[in-house]
């Protein structure tokens, strides 16, 4: 099954209130009404592309270590997936998706790291119930998705709504402003550019792991 048929399933299974999951129906179209409107907006098209020279950051892991781009990027290529947070199920299935392509990005000398605007304790809780061997990092204020051109404001409805559910993202993320970023995957070569971009402002849809091998294959070669 491709990750995008297991987040199909589980939307599907949210949409249809089954076990275990309960969230009352008129929930879903003001999450779709949002998703529209960022559609809508053209900022997934406004967001860094394949050509463009990836912003440099330093961020912390889990435990508290400095993590820089640059170091990374003087190893191998550099697949970073933005995340919205151990909060939201796509995410964690896009998570476990990549991490069992984790081996073969490794054998194509590329390191793999997410970035989400959580604190570090939802990091570690993200990566054990995940089982990850690659770190998430804490983007303080979404400030790396900003320079990526990936940070939003959810709209006041949203806000509303996720307050109700008690989705309390200010506290997931120690940050008072509801922000987030829109799922997405970049490859950068070691020269900073950037190989690869996928944006997605419909959190619902994950490009597949494996189409990110052709890219790492041609970066691999060019070396």
């Amino acid at each position: 099954m491709t990750l995008q048929d297991k987040l199909d399933a589980f939307k599907a299974d949210f949409k249809g209130g089954k076990a275990p999951y309960f969230a009352p129906p008129e929930i879903h179209p003001v999450m779709e009404r949002a998703t529209a409107e960022l559609i809508a907006s053209g900022q997934a098209g406004r967001a860094l592309k394949a050509g463009d020279r990836a912003p440099e950051f330093i961020l912390a892991d889990p435990d508290g270590n400095a993590v820089s781009s640059a170091e990374l990027l003087a190893r191998g290529p550099l697949v970073i997936s933005f995340y919205r947070g151990v909060w939201c199920p796509y995410c964690n299935l896009e998570l476990q998706a990549l991490q069992e392509s984790l081996p073969r990005f490794r054998e194509l000398g590329a390191n793999l790291v997410a970035i989400s605007p959580q604190t570090a304790p939802n990091s570690r809780k993200s990566q054990r119930q995940n089982k990850l061997d690659f770190p998430i990092l804490s983007d303080v204020r979404n400030e790396v998705a900003a320079a990526f051109g990936l940070r939003f404001s959810l709209p006041d409805y949203l806000v509303e709504l996720y307050k109700s559910l008690k989705n309390d993202l200010p506290a997931f993320n120690d940050d008072p402003a509801w922000t987030l970023p829109m799922p997405a995957r970049y490859v950068i070569g070691q020269d900073g550019v950037i190989a690869y971009a996928e944006v997605n402002p419909d959190y619902t849809r994950r490009p597949e792991p494996e189409s990110l091998l052709p890219v790492l294959q041609h970066l691999l070669a060019a070396k």
